[in-house]
């Protein structure tokens, strides 16, 4: 066959295949099987796409978002100077900060929001092993789903399943992190000076819970980015594996 030709009948195929994986449930194993098969006769035996090629892939997409969106915020500033997640002065308590900065204490809390966000990156370092082992444990109903699912659908996959654990693991790194660079004095003195001031209402909301839920939130924000990017930018797939998966996508 003419080098030409049997490249481009390769090609067609792998689009068919993965257009077959795409339209196949995840229940019909035996009609998967079928067409992976069939395909084996054209296609370069050496080079089959087959469904252990899709997990696996799948699961090199996510541990590759995980790694790259974990890596850029735990950095000096992750968090602090990146709009989409910096974590500002806790949103359900605004009164304070509204107040101290009145008072000519904007220094101050200033301080503390940098504070806040330094426990923030501390912590993602810790969260990188806690997302590769729900990967590892995604099984090939949770590959094809996902592969059939929306742009975020292994975004939201790992929020399933990892965002109960994460919290419980993250909450005393989070609160060591604080401790670490001092948020939780500040945070402490800002609430203090706001309860000394007469006919208010005194707060004491619990910083930990709000650190730990925004730094996670910020953790999931990064990873959509990074699982966005790898479905729609060639340039994203680092290696032959996720090409020859993602590169049948439409």
């Amino acid at each position: 066959m003419i080098p030409y030709l049997r490249n481009r009948i390769l090609l067609l195929m792998k689009k068919y295949i993965f257009f077959s994986l795409m339209l196949v449930g995840s229940s019909s194993f035996a009609q998967l099987d079928k067409i992976l098969n069939d395909a084996k006769k054209v296609l370069d035996p050496s080079k089959p796409l087959t469904t252990a090629e899709v997990t696996n892939g799948l699961k090199e997409a996510l541990v590759n978002g995980v790694s790259k969106g974990t890596d850029l915020i735990s950095k000096l500033d992750g968090y602090y100077k990146n709009p989409e997640i910096k974590i500002p002065f806790p949103q359900d308590v605004k009164m304070v900060e509204t107040k101290l900065r009145a008072l000519g204490m904007g220094k101050e809390v200033d301080k503390f929001v940098v504070a806040l966000n330094r426990g923030a990156e501390e912590a993602a370092k810790e969260a990188k092993p806690i997302f590769v082992a729900a990967i590892k444990q995604m099984t090939i109903d949770d590959a094809f789903a996902i592969l059939k699912g929306q742009p975020d659908a292994a975004t939201q996959y790992l929020k399933k399943t990892t965002t109960a654990q994460l919290k419980e693991k993250f909450k005393p790194i989070v609160q060591a992190s604080l401790d670490k660079v001092q948020a939780t004095k500040y945070y402490g003195d800002l609430v203090n000076n706001y309860n000394r001031i007469p006919f208010i209402t005194k707060v004491n909301p619990n910083l930990n819970e709000y650190a730990t839920d925004m730094a996670i939130q910020g953790l999931f924000t990064m990873i959509a980015k990074e699982e966005k990017s790898i479905r729609q930018d060639p340039a994203a797939r680092t290696t032959d594996l996720l090409k020859k998966v993602f590169g049948g996508q439409k």
